[in-house]
């Protein structure tokens, strides 16, 4: 059996250490390709892997049809869009993601932009504190509870709606659960996104929607950029100087947001919430761990096609 490594951008070098160890112990070959630059490198790799392991690389009908021994894709973290889930389950490969494994680097990235935009970007002019202010959770997965959990810190009132929730268990957690999301947008001067983009939340964060947030409204998108009606939030910003957008994810006319709206938006340069040393070795870790398991035992527990 091979178990294939395929990032265009690589694991930190001691998680790939670690990730070696772990597979090579259960008897099976690994094999590595990283920083490849053709999708040719990764087919004449991934032809007889019998497991891959990806971050964020293009894993579509034409790699898995060409992969004739494949019975798993791993997504070494939480989004898994970057997988042709339909061509996977038409050739009978199980896709997995690892939920969870960076989580807290994500919402330490929340909190990081967001004190950064309340205190106007360290320029020196008088800013806002989030004690006391209304946070909002648009979905309650692993990413928000952490969220939640710095924000308590904060001292701020958290609220979340999550449709696959119960009040009972949003409310355990000492979150403020809401029964529709109309609600969440008007009551939270801060609004965290954390949903995934599927053909129902694609451009759903919109001018209806976003006009519903009280004054001195902030946006915070660690997602996916494809959830937002960019449109709808320009026209919003236009008429609310209120307003604010911070995202982890460039919007596509990212330099006419920032034009228009200075000292309003915030963008990474690069999507880079998972982007910490220790996300990158858990998620690599629990990636491989996830490998073995299946591969020698049929465990699939994160498997999502």
């Amino acid at each position: 059996m091979k178990i294939l490594i395929a990032t265009e951008k690589p694991f930190a070098p001691v998680a790939v250490g670690q990730m070696r160890e772990i597979i090579e112990d259960a008897g099976i070959r690994l094999s590595i390709l990283e920083k490849y630059s053709s999708k040719a490198e990764l087919i004449n790799e991934i032809i007889d892997a019998d497991a891959v392991i990806i971050r964020s690389d293009i894993i579509d009908e034409e790699v898995l049809d060409a992969a004739k021994n494949l019975k798993l894709v791993v997504r070494a973290g939480a989004g898994y869009d970057n997988i042709d889930l339909k061509a996977a389950t038409k050739d009978g490969i199980v896709a997995m993601n690892t939920p969870g494994q960076n989580a807290n680097a994500v919402a330490e990235l929340v909190f990081g932009m967001l004190v950064m935009m309340a205190r106007n970007v360290f320029d020196g002019t008088t800013g806002t504190e989030l004690k006391n202010k209304t946070l909002g959770l648009h979905a309650y997965g692993n990413v928000s509870r952490n969220v939640a959990r710095i924000a308590k810190g904060f001292g701020m009132k958290v609220y979340a709606y999550d449709p696959f929730l119960s009040e009972e268990q949003i409310k355990s957690e000492d979150v403020i659960p809401v029964s529709t999301l109309e609600d969440l947008y008007k009551q939270c001067q801060y609004v965290s996104l954390h949903i995934p983009a599927t053909p129902q939340t694609i451009k759903s964060i919109n001018y209806d929607l976003l006009s519903l947030m009280p004054k001195g409204a902030t946006l915070i998108n660690t997602a996916r950029k494809e959830i937002i009606d960019e449109e709808s939030l320009k026209k919003l910003m236009e008429e609310r100087a209120d307003f604010t957008y911070i995202s982890d994810i460039k919007p596509d006319n990212a330099s006419e947001f920032i034009d228009k709206f200075s000292g309003r938006v915030f963008f990474t340069p690069k999507k880079m919430g998972a982007q910490t040393k220790e996300a990158n070795i858990n998620a690599g870790l629990a990636a491989a761990h996830q490998c073995v398991d299946f591969l020698k035992k049929g465990i699939d527990k994160f498997r999502v096609n």
